[in-house]
């Protein structure tokens, strides 16, 4: 048997002591596989003193991960502390410079200095693994540069935050508004105390780019997203969705197209009878459509200490093999520039829901200015008559200010831009009364 790999770890948080547990009760399968022992010879971590249910009897303890990145005591660096900047690159940067291969799940990393980091990994000749970095323990990354090699990827989309996936899911199932579900999911420690990175969709964005790269030979933009979150999603759209046979989650979509790759993250209504629309709670899931296989779905646990140390581990197997495959599926400097799309030049079919004045004519108005950008209407909901009562939830209305009822319409194909124009168009009319909900509709 060869000689043990040892392995430093910086950061030893959940994923961290996950993984140093991991190793340890999986050692004697994992040296069979692999004909080598795996070893944690050394870590870095902020608190020494501090119970993490370890035995770091024996194990090297550095207060700074550049120092253990340089370490001769090491044979492979595996950063889990997280950061675009600061330690996080710092170390990774100088693990590679001295000759040490380095696994990471540090998403924010990768799509920020991602081909920096691959360039300079091809350059020594080393592994730069980040298989954790997307969807947890689902084996994405792996899939879209080895297994798919043979394929041309047509389009790209998931469920990539789990913490939004639970929202959702909680507000659909118990009718409750998306500030309860919010509260619930901090509580239950799946959101953290300032959620803006999870529910606005930045988390999924930036793993978006890294897929997206993967998939289309392109160099990682995260700048290219568009982004939205899924703050503004109430009952009353899940209700519609319900009753046209969608549902409605937080999606990253990438997909190239005539004019480039269309990226974006935003709120999306998808069919129930689609597999993607069966996933419920903190899963996340990926679905790829490719020439040859055709459409193939991976849903597995996107977060949590034992999914993404699974994930961690995996390239480490791979470093023990002495596996180096080029990060990206092809060499950093063939990765390819691509054309920012804007949001308004995305076509397909919408969602839209209005707070109309009730009046006679109103409609006519709005049919009239979707008319005028060729905007074709597929249906047309007003619940409970001409008008609706008013929730519990809602704010009382202005004194003198008009009655309105709640229309949903949902039209064929069309751009971005025309229905926001025609919408802009209505709203300065003065038959909407309110900022329309616009959730764009995704066809399989």
């Amino acid at each position: 048997m060869s000689k043990p790999l040892r392995v430093g770890v910086a950061g030893l948080g959940v994923v961290g002591a996950s993984l140093a547990r991991l190793l340890q009760r999986q050692s004697e399968a994992l040296a069979s596989r692999t004909g080598r022992a795996i070893v944690v010879t050394a870590v870095s971590a902020r608190d020494r003193a501090r119970d993490r249910g370890l035995d770091l009897n024996g194990v090297a303890f550095f207060d700074d991960p550049r120092a253990l990145a340089g370490s001769e005591s090491i044979d492979v660096f595996v950063e889990l502390m997280g950061g675009a900047d600061g330690p996080a690159y710092d170390s990774v940067k100088a693990a590679l410079n001295s000759g040490k291969p380095v696994v990471t799940a540090n998403k924010a990393l990768i799509a920020k200095h991602g081909l920096e980091l691959a360039r300079l990994a091809e350059e020594k000749g080393l592994a730069f693994a980040f298989e954790s970095s997307v969807a947890g323990g689902v084996p994405i990354i792996k899939t879209l540069r080895e297994g798919l090699a043979g394929n041309s990827i047509r389009r790209i989309y998931g469920i990539l935050n789990g913490t939004c996936n639970y929202i959702l899911s909680k507000m659909e199932t118990d009718g409750l508004s998306f500030e309860e579900c919010l509260k619930e999911a901090q509580r239950l420690g799946y959101a953290e105390a300032d959620p803006t990175f999870d529910v606005g969709g930045f988390d999924t964005a930036h793993k978006l780019a890294i897929l997206a790269s993967l998939a289309f030979g392109t160099a990682i933009d995260a700048e290219a997203i568009h982004v939205e979150g899924i703050e503004t999603i109430t009952q009353d759209d899940l209700a519609a969705a319900d009753e046209l046979g969608f549902r409605i989650k937080l999606l990253g979509v990438a997909e190239r197209t005539a004019r480039g790759v269309e990226q974006r993250v935003h709120p999306t209504m998808v069919a129930k009878s689609t597999a993607i629309a069966q996933v419920m709670g903190v899963l996340n899931a990926v679905t790829i459509d490719a020439d040859a296989v055709g459409e193939l779905t991976l849903v597995g646990p996107g977060a949590g200490g034992d999914a993404t140390a699974s994930a961690v581990a995996a390239d480490i197997v791979d470093i023990a093999r002495g596996v180096a495959i080029q990060p990206f599926g092809r060499p950093a400097h063939m990765l390819e520039e691509v054309e920012r799309i804007p949001m308004q030049r995305h076509e397909g079919g919408y969602y839209v829901r209005l707070m109309v004045v009730d009046r006679p004519g109103a409609m006519a108005a709005i049919a009239t200015r979707m008319g005028e950008r060729k905007i074709s209407l597929e249906s047309i909901m007003q619940k409970g008559g001409a008008r609706l009562a008013r929730r519990r939830t809602d704010p009382p209305p202005a004194e003198g200010a008009p009655e309105t009822v709640r229309v949903v319409l949902i039209t064929h194909a069309t751009s971005e831009q025309a229905i926001r124009e025609a919408l802009d168009l209505a709203l300065a009319d003065g038959v909407v009364t309110q900022k329309p909900q616009v959730i764009r509709i995704e066809r399989e």
